[in-house]
């Protein structure tokens, strides 16, 4: 598959990108981006002629940077005890049942590559989400356009959902919104400011992990559209899984967003916590910065399809 052949150019890339420019004795750590898409891919991860995506190619001068080796993939049957074992943070761009070749016909995961991923977190390794990372392994693979997609399931949601701390549901036009910083002592939130905000294609989010840390919540009152007439929600995150540590932030959509300095600092202070080499303390707090996150948005009957042309 064509796909296929280009992964190893891309790991290359990233492999001679961090070994040029990394620190003269730093040390090293591995983070393995992950971005099949079972289901809609996006154009910031999409491969193009040979050459990384954007994320990508904005990920290998962040490695640069920081000491970071990258390596991406989207081939899914790679996990496993043995694979993940090299990696100190696993970061995914994903979506839909990461089982299935689905969109992208990229080798799907075994249930055993799954339950690899958790343990391998749960083992003390670091875990960062992005965008639609929390629309990946949806539970029962409710529909899409369905009435199943607005319940909380709570205990029997899938467990990748129970993991990543919380569920993707739908979302609106892109839009600038707000979202308050609640924890600025995070690594990457030093700096942010007590609110921040931008154009993007902001998540509708259910179904949150109880034990999630809170660190920005996003004011959805004030938002355009049916996909947010609910009270504010958790739009980033933080919990340990294990010995582990789990990061998850719903921004990520455009390409104007992995470029703003914003949206960098908190990605580097993320994968610093993720790898281990920054510190935080966390602890649940969604009930006392977001205590009414569990009202999801009306559903709203799609429109019928349109009549066939004769």
């Amino acid at each position: 598959m064509k796909r296929q052949l280009l992964a190893p150019l891309l790991l290359l890339t990233a492999v001679i990108a961090a070994a040029t420019f990394a620190a003269p004795g730093a040390a090293k750590r591995k983070i393995l981006f992950f971005t099949k898409s079972s289901g809609f891919e996006h154009s910031v991860i999409s491969w193009k002629k040979g050459k990384p995506s954007h994320a990508e190619k904005v990920l290998l001068e962040l490695g640069a940077k920081n000491g970071w080796e990258f390596e991406f993939s989207k081939d899914g049957s790679k996990f496993s005890k043995d694979y993940l074992a090299q990696f100190d943070t696993i970061m995914f761009y994903t979506t839909g049942d990461l089982c299935s070749p689905g969109t992208d016909g990229e080798p799907p995961m075994t249930p055993e590559g799954k339950q690899a991923l958790f343990d391998h977190i749960r083992s003390g390794k670091g875990f960062v989400g992005t965008h639609s990372a929390s629309d990946t392994f949806h539970t029962n693979n409710e529909s899409k356009k369905g009435p199943d997609r607005y319940l909380n399931h709570g205990e029997k949601a899938d467990p990748y959902v129970r993991f990543l701390g919380g569920e993707f549901i739908k979302h609106g036009a892109q839009q600038d919104a707000k979202n308050t910083v609640v924890n600025p002592k995070f690594p990457g939130f030093e700096n942010v400011g007590k609110e921040y905000g931008f154009m993007e294609e902001w998540y509708s989010l259910k179904d949150f992990t109880p034990d999630i840390h809170v660190l920005s919540v996003i004011n959805s009152p004030a938002m355009k559209g049916k996909e947010y007439e609910r009270p504010a929600y958790p739009s980033t995150w933080a919990r340990k899984e294990g010995n582990g540590r789990v990061f998850y932030t719903a921004m990520g959509h455009r390409e104007d967003v992995w470029t703003n300095p914003i949206f960098q600092q908190i990605l580097v202070g993320a994968l610093n916590w993720a790898n281990g080499d920054a510190q935080a303390e966390i602890y649940p707090n969604i009930k006392e910065v977001a205590p009414e996150a569990y009202t999801n948005p009306p559903y709203v009957e799609p429109p019928p399809p349109k009549p066939a042309k004769k």
